[in-house]
């Protein structure tokens, strides 16, 4: 049966081999009939730019280009962490290019076997984070780009590594309510894109949530799993043309 992959927060780095691996061996064991891979975001725990190029990273193109080279669509977002990707120095190939995929918008509504679906990493649905949300504003604008973009290699990397502690101390300090999505924002979203499915990572929480929409529409949001490189497990989904199912991957 014709089957897609949904998966989020992999946060792949060379340190985190056990997650690097687990990553690589799901993509070479696809399903025959698998036609789609989509990566909400945070594929990578940190990506300064699209010409940093590394023996690991090199690996995890050839694993995407594999896929590829298979005829099943590969289909890249943007994430909290991975921001930068597709962007770098002019005439340097993009990510996605070389990874032989494409970069969709930051959301947008796929057809999954019959079922409209809007995709999108989630961060965005976090409306209570006022400090996230107006670092997230800046660092998507393309002037702020452009900025860490113009200094060397190892200086962003040294940013990146601070933003990464930033953060983990910035999140061990908010409410657990500010670091989850707001109902009202779900609601706007799913309205506004005339759907019934939701489909997105960024909380960690995988689950599967009843959305009252307007118009007493029966809406769902399905959360998907961060990879856990101690335990070894994460929660991915796949589609079908039976409907969707959110299942923990042991590796």
């Amino acid at each position: 049966m014709a089957c897609a992959l949904l998966l989020s927060d992999v946060h792949l780095a060379p340190d985190l081999l056990r997650c690097s691996e687990g990553f690589k061996t799901l993509l070479r064991e696809l399903p025959g009939d698998c036609s789609a891979v989509y990566v909400l975001g945070d594929l990578f725990e940190v990506w300064v730019g699209d010409d940093l190029h590394t023996p690991y990273l090199d690996s995890i193109y050839e694993s995407f280009r594999s896929v590829r080279a298979r005829g099943i669509e590969l289909v890249f977002c943007h994430g909290n962490r991975d921001f930068l990707l597709e962007r770098g120095p002019a005439g340097v190939p993009g990510f996605a290019e070389l990874a032989g995929g494409r970069m969709m918008a930051e959301s947008e509504v796929v057809d999954l076997f019959g079922t409209p679906a809007l995709l999108m990493h989630g961060d965005q649905l976090c409306t209570l984070d006022t400090a996230y949300l107006a670092f997230r504003q800046q660092s998507r604008s393309s002037e702020w780009q452009q900025m860490m973009l113009e200094k060397p290699l190892d200086q962003r990397l040294m940013v990146a590594e601070m933003w990464r502690m930033q953060s983990k101390m910035a999140n061990s300090n908010k409410p657990e309510n500010i670091m989850d999505v707001t109902l009202e924002e779900v609601v706007r979203v799913m309205a506004e894109a005339n759907v019934e499915l939701l489909i997105h990572g960024h909380t960690h929480r995988p689950m599967r949530h009843a959305v009252e929409l307007p118009g007493d529409m029966a809406g769902e949001r399905l959360v998907l799993g961060d990879w856990r490189e101690e335990a070894g497990e994460a929660v991915i989904a796949w589609a079908s043309p039976e409907g969707i199912e959110l299942v923990q991957y042991r590796f």
